[in-house]
C-alpha cells in the first residue's frame, strides 16, 4: 500500500500541518512516510502545499507528481493540482472556499463547508484537522487512534483548551467522509 497526497490552500489554513500530521502518525504506526512542504515567501495569505507519501515498503522520492488524494482548502488549488489527481483518485475540498468546485467525473469527491463547520465547533483554527478527519474517514492510511495520541503529545502542555477542539474536528471530519 502507497497513499500520495497533495494538501493544498492558502498560508494559515495550517496546509503543512495536514501533511506534517499525516505523515507523523504514519511513522508511529511503522510505515514508511516522506513530508516535503512548499510554500510562497509571504506565507500567511500566499499559496503553500505539502506532498506526502505513506507506505508499506520503502519511498523512492518524496515528490508526488499524480496524488492519489489532494486536499484542496481553496479554489487556486483545485484549478491547479485537480488534473494531476489519478484516475478514481480522491479529491476533498471545502465548499467555503471553492465556489466552481471540479468538474472531473472520473474521481470521487468528499466535500463540505469547512470553514462553517469549524467555527460551529469553536475555531476556525481547527479546520485543517476536520480535513484530516475527512483523509482518515475515506482512505484509513493512519488511525484515529495515532492522530489523537500525536496531538495530545503536541498540544497537552502548549494549549489544552485547543486539544479537546481539535479531537472533535478530527472526528466530524471522518462522519463526514463516510456519510
Amino acid at each position: 500500500m502507497k497513499t500520495e497526497i497533495i494538501c493544498a490552500g492558502f498560508g494559515g489554513q495550517g496546509v503543512l500541518t495536514i501533511g506534517r500530521f499525516i505523515a507523523q502518525a504514519g511513522m508511529r504506526e511503522g510505515k514508511h512516510v516522506t513530508w516535503m512542504p512548499s510554500y510562497g515567501p509571504e506565507m500567511r495569505g500566499g499559496t503553500a502545499n505539502v506532498m506526502a507519501v505513506v507506505a508499506d515498503e520503502a519511498i523512492a522520492s518524496p515528490i508526488v507528481s499524480y496524488p492519489d488524494v489532494l486536499v484542496a482548502l481553496n479554489q487556486p488549488s483545485i484549478d491547479k493540482f485537480a488534473a494531476s489527481l489519478r484516475e478514481g483518485g480522491l479529491l476533498i475540498y471545502n465548499t467555503n472556499m471553492c465556489p466552481h468546485g471540479c468538474k472531473r467525473t472520473d474521481i470521487k469527491m468528499v466535500s463540505a463547508p469547512m470553514n462553517d463547520i469549524s467555527k460551529e465547533i469553536g475555531t476556525e483554527r481547527v479546520l485543517n484537522m476536520l480535513a484530516i478527519g475527512m483523509v482518515i474517514g475515506k482512505t484509513n492510511i493512519i488511525k484515529y487512534e495515532t492522530m489523537e495520541q500525536d496531538l495530545s503529545d503536541y498540544l497537552k502542555a502548549r494549549d489544552p483548551g485547543l486539544l479537546e477542539l481539535n479531537l472533535t474536528a478530527i472526528k466530524r471530519g471522518i462522519e463526514l467522509a463516510k456519510a
